[in-house]
């Protein structure tokens, strides 16, 4: 049997009242995804594992089935893998975003939601002015790119930009612990945290005189004006996904997002490039449908990744968000079934966000996420709808992180 992963990022939700207290997936129009949970069986999965923040590195990361007290890194070293870049051994790498700042605080964790060509100029200028022997800045996709310091230190502490919206920025640097462990060859802690928390508003400077944001700040755009580092680690040591789990012999990952791409890389996946995938609502849903299912056609196992939803709930924009969920369920989930369920080697599909990401609160937050598992041959429960509150009925109750790659191998 084959499988394939449908994840739509923190496509998960609270109550609202605006919806009459029913969270977006319940509210919007998912003929599709309501089918596979009457077809199929339903439950609750905990994505992330006690200890760790409730990011898409962590959940995505544990879907999988890898143990995070094992192969954790932050997002730094999986955005390195995505874009190429092999890390030395005393290599820190670093999730560096750029976001837009106004009157003091952060107004947004995507600057103004930049294009890659735009990210790349940017990027590019602030290496020229601000690299060197010890740090590098390097492009990656839209806003958000990769900086490596050599001898950086990774016990550090950082906030995540989409997690404070609407707050001072200056509070939120870097910091450093005096008590933190160092190798020998690194900077200590406080050095690292020093180092950053200059590159931020050194580059403030140079990113606000650009003629790029001169011509966003004259059209009235949101400012592409600070870098935010967040997220670092070492080189990861992950074993190939098929030495864990062997019915897959072979694997593909769709995404635009290129931590998720550097998840895949170290699990061992083919990365499968979709012209038009951007990691919004205007993505390219019907290449990603098409790439899924051609690669159902030759692998075993296929990781697919919508990042829209969780962009729409980082931006408060509930319309918005229940229009990437029914686009997930019209132009992703309906093509694939219909595609699938006449082959002759019997596909199972899996669908499930990674954690909550709510338009109310616009930051991940922890809490169990709603799964659906349907293939032809499997027995159904009681559940008729996919949304949070009806998954709790579900035949699979609720599943530690670990549990959910063995389940699904067991169809």
């Amino acid at each position: 049997m084959k499988h394939i992963i449908i994840l739509g990022d923190g496509m998960a939700d609270r109550s609202i009242e605006r919806l009459g207290g029913r969270t977006p997936l319940q509210a919007a129009d998912t003929p599709y995804m309501d089918m596979l949970a009457r077809k199929g069986r339903v439950g609750r999965l905990v994505t992330v594992p006690e200890g760790f923040p409730p990011g898409s590195e962590v959940a995505n990361t544990a879907i999988m089935g890898y143990d995070l007290n094992k192969v954790y890194e932050g997002r730094g070293p999986l955005e390195a893998a995505s874009i190429g870049y092999e890390m030395r051994p005393d290599d820190m790498a670093i999730r560096c975003n750029i976001i837009s700042l106004t009157d003091g605080k952060i107004k947004n964790h995507h600057g103004g939601h930049l294009t890659t060509s735009d990210g790349d100029i940017l990027i590019r200028h602030l290496d020229q002015h601000l690299g060197s022997e010890r740090v590098r800045f390097i492009t990656g996709i839209q806003y958000r790119h990769l900086l490596v310091v050599r001898g950086g230190n990774k016990h550090i502490t950082c906030s995540p930009p989409h997690d404070h919206p609407d707050e001072p920025w200056h509070p939120l640097l870097v910091k450093g612990d005096a008590e933190a462990p160092c190798e020998a060859g690194r900077l200590t802690s406080l050095e690292t945290a020093s180092l950053l928390n200059d590159l931020i508003l050194r580059s403030q400077e140079l990113l606000s005189a650009h003629p790029l944001n001169q011509a966003r700040r004259a059209s009235g755009h949101d400012e592409a004006n600070s870098i935010w580092p967040w997220s670092p680690g070492y080189r990861p040591s992950m074993d190939p996904i098929s030495t864990i789990y062997p019915e897959v012999k072979s694997g593909s990952v769709i995404s635009a997002v290129d931590l998720i791409k550097g998840i895949g890389h170290y699990a061992g996946l083919k990365i499968v490039e979709v012209e038009g995938a951007t990691g919004l609502y205007d993505t390219n849903y019907e290449g990603k449908a098409s790439a899924a299912i051609e690669a159902l056609r030759h692998d075993d196992f296929v990781f697919l990744h919508l990042e829209a939803s969780d962009e729409a709930g980082h931006d408060g924009n509930l319309e918005l968000k229940m229009r990437t969920i029914e686009y997930l369920d019209h132009r992703i989930v309906e093509p694939i079934y219909n595609e699938v369920k006449t082959w002759e080697d019997p596909v199972c599909i899996a669908i499930l966000p990674d954690h909550l990401t709510p338009v109310e609160t616009r930051t991940h937050v922890k809490g169990p996420v709603p799964f659906v598992i349907w293939h032809r041959d499997i027995t159904p429960d009681s559940v008729t709808l996919y949304d949070e509150v009806s998954a709790v009925s579900g035949s699979y109750g609720l599943l530690r992180p670990e549990q959910f790659m063995q389940v699904l191998m067991r169809g």
